[in-house]
């Protein structure tokens, strides 16, 4: 039976080796599949649990594969996958449900070092790549369908493309069906640029050079999809690239990217923002809704055009984008996808808009009203170096409450709390209406309720915050007051013009989201993410230096919960033993050791779970702590409810000064 190729396939891994990588880089949930080195043509499943890591063995007969009885399969992949899918149908024999849901990837070194490799795209996803946006040789990498453990290099040949099997031989080197062979895939690709190919039918296929210092160099049309992992890497290629002449290179190449995707005419029609009694509502004349995400007011009058009108737009979750996942939400991506082709998730998280006008105050907490939005986060202040940049649509203190006519009911915002943090204000204001009788709006007789109002101070008026973490904290804040919530629309989020940071700060927020909830493991698409968000809003992320700290934030994200997941496993013992699965016969029921004598060593890097519930706050304005982790900056005393603590560095007052947090319980760390 020929192995579908996975990146949770670990070819070359052996029980004691499963275990200590699942050890260290996994946590429960985690698994992955390799060769049983007892049973040649069998299979074995590791899964990493939360007392251990269990081994199950896979039966391949020849003709199907099982688990020593129960469901058959045609390949390895559709076993794992209907396990995945079909939680609570893999237990062991005295009933523990064992869960699959975090795959552990074999880290592929072509992947990690070479931007023109696409991994698992089809050719015909290839095809369409290179034919849309690559140029004459434009070429990519991926892995070869049909073959396992070969590849195929795809080359844009005018109108058509050239797909070249890549062979991998058993001493794991490569050539293209003869002739040289190379122990790298790069030195096959640095061979090819210069000495081009020819096919069988006589046609020459050349990978496309430009010469940048003098020098002629092969440019390959590069992948923007990356495993979390690996975004160290990702950065320094992309700021090790330069730009010359007219060749870009690094972020500017893929930003500039951006502005070359295509979409369908309709899906970028402007025309309620364009109507004339809706242009003294925009702020920008040249910046407008799209009309298919526009928001629309339902208790205007309707006697009165424009009534029902707003500049903001509806951002639901990119579909197709974040990353490799098949059976998630927000959305199972594919890989590979032009922007004309991405969705979005039919809820949607977001309202994007710009900062009020004075004649616009009463239409954005109209809005608010009508999406029952409880959290507002703006990301400007009301003048910025002599501009204005959004009008005061909030009470001051002095005020008490600010009272909205309208044609649907008075609408009343009402002061509860200010307080001033160091990067941000946090408001709290109440919101309520007194129902007009010729409104029939669904949202019209409902109560008040509190809206917590978010300003950001730290964002400069051009350029974007020196450190992330800034941002990476406030986010944060947000994210537990909307979990605490019992129901809330979407989260309106402006600046002044609604695009640049606003767009800057949903794409970033996405992003985090996605990986809290697979883990260091899975992958982003940071470039088809903000393709998506525009699709939604004209303009989003504004600048290279916007697309650059999105990368940033990611980067320092993943960092900081690395290191706390590190230190969470460090606390966690050994792994213990190994029990097989309910289906398997009673000589394989008993307790199993790993394939090996010794045990692991205690070393731990995991890979970071979903994380939801508990958190901790840190008294270090530098310091973002992720939701799920009760550890204290380095070395906690102790866990506990919302308990109070203090602690010193490495456990040792002579070591540090003594330091404050507040700690949460931890939750069960995979599986929320």
């Amino acid at each position: 039976m020929v192995i579908e190729r996975r990146r949770w396939f670990h070819h070359n891994l052996e029980g004691i080796q499963a275990e200590k990588l699942l050890l260290e880089k996994g946590v429960p949930g985690s698994f992955l599949a390799r060769p049983s080195r007892s049973n040649p043509g069998n299979f074995t499943l590791s899964v990493r649990r939360e007392d251990g890591v269990t081994h199950i063995r896979i039966q391949n007969t020849g003709d199907f594969l099982d688990l020593y009885g129960g469901e058959k399969f045609a390949t390895l992949s559709e076993l794992v996958d209907h396990y995945r899918e079909n939680q609570g149908q893999l237990k062991e024999k005295n009933g523990s449900i064992i869960e699959l849901k975090y795959p552990l990837f074999c880290q592929d070194p072509i992947a990690e070092s070479s931007r023109w490799f696409h991994g698992r795209i089809t050719g015909k996803e290839a095809q369409k790549l290179l034919l849309e946006k690559g140029k004459y040789g434009s070429f990519l990498v991926r892995e070869s369908i049909h073959k396992p453990d070969s590849y195929v290099l795809s080359v844009a040949t005018g109108e058509q493309v050239s797909h070249i099997l890549i062979h991998r031989k058993p001493d794991n080197k490569f050539d293209v069906g003869g002739g040289h062979q190379f122990s790298t895939l790069k030195e096959l690709i640095d061979f090819y640029t210069a000495t081009p190919m020819v096919e069988k039918n006589g046609g020459l296929v050349c990978l496309k050079q430009v010469k940048i210092f003098g020098n002629m160099k092969v440019v390959p049309f590069n992948a923007t999809r990356l495993n979390v992992s690996t975004i160290d890497k990702r950065i320094r290629q992309l700021e090790r690239e330069n730009v010359n002449g007219k060749h870009l290179a690094g972020f500017l190449e893929e930003f500039e990217e951006l502005h070359q995707d295509f979409q369908d005419p309709k899906a970028k029609s402007r025309s309620e923002g364009a109507k004339p009694y809706n242009l003294d509502k925009n702020r920008y004349k040249n910046i407008l809704p799209f009309d298919p995400t526009h928001v629309r007011l339902h208790d205007g009058d309707p006697n009165v055009p424009g009534s029902d009108y707003i500049n903001a737009n509806y951002i639901s979750w990119p579909v197709s984008v974040l990353g490799d996942r098949k059976h998630s939400s927000p959305s199972p991506p594919s890989s590979s996808s032009s922007a004309s082709s991405i969705s979005s998730s039919s809820s949607p998280r977001y309202i994007a808009t710009q900062g009020t006008l004075p004649n616009t105050v009463v239409d954005f907490w109209r809005m608010i009203w009508q999406e029952r939005s409880a959290i507002i986060v703006m990301i400007t202040k009301e003048v910025e170096r002599g501009r204005n940049k959004c009008w005061r649509y909030w009470p001051t203190q002095a005020q008490g409450t600010l009272e909205l006519p309208s044609y649907g009911g008075t609408l009343r915002v009402r002061g509860l709390s200010e307080h001033n943090l160091e990067t941000y204000t946090l408001r709290e204001l109440h919101l309520s209406r007194d129902a007009s009788p010729a409104t029939t709006t669904p949202a019209a007789n409902k109560g008040g309720f509190v809206v917590y109002h978010y300003q950001f101070h730290a964002w400069p008026d051009h350029g974007t915050p020196s450190d992330p973490s800034c941002v990476l904290n406030f986010m944060f804040d947000i994210s537990k007051r909307q979990e605490s919530l019992v129901e809330s629309g979407p989260i309106v989020v402006h600046c002044s013009a609604g695009i640049g940071r606003t767009g800057t700060f949903i794409v970033i927020d996405m992003l985090i989201n996605y990986i809290k909830r697979y883990g260091l493991q899975c992958d982003i698409d940071i470039s088809r993410t903000v393709q998506a968000v525009r699709e939604q809003r004209s303009g989003m992320v504004q600048t290279e230096t916007q697309y650059r700290f999105i990368y940033k934030a990611v980067q320092n994200f993943v960092s900081t919960l690395s290191r706390r997941l590190q230190l969470h496993n460090e606390l966690q013992p050994l792994g213990v033993d190994y029990t097989n699965i309910n289906q398997a016969p009673a000589d394989l029921m008993q307790t199993q050791r790993p394939e090996s004598n010794s045990p692991p060593e205690p070393n731990y890097s995991p890979t970071p779970p979903h994380l939801a519930g508990g958190g901790t706050f840190s008294r270090k304005p530098d310091l973002y702590v992720p939701p799920s982790l009760a550890v204290c900056d380095l070395v906690p005393t102790t866990f506990a409810s919302a308990k109070f603590t203090s602690y010193t560095s490495g456990g040792d007052s002579s070591r540090g000064p003594v330091r404050h947090c507040y700690v949460f319980s931890l939750p069960s760390v995979m599986g929320i």
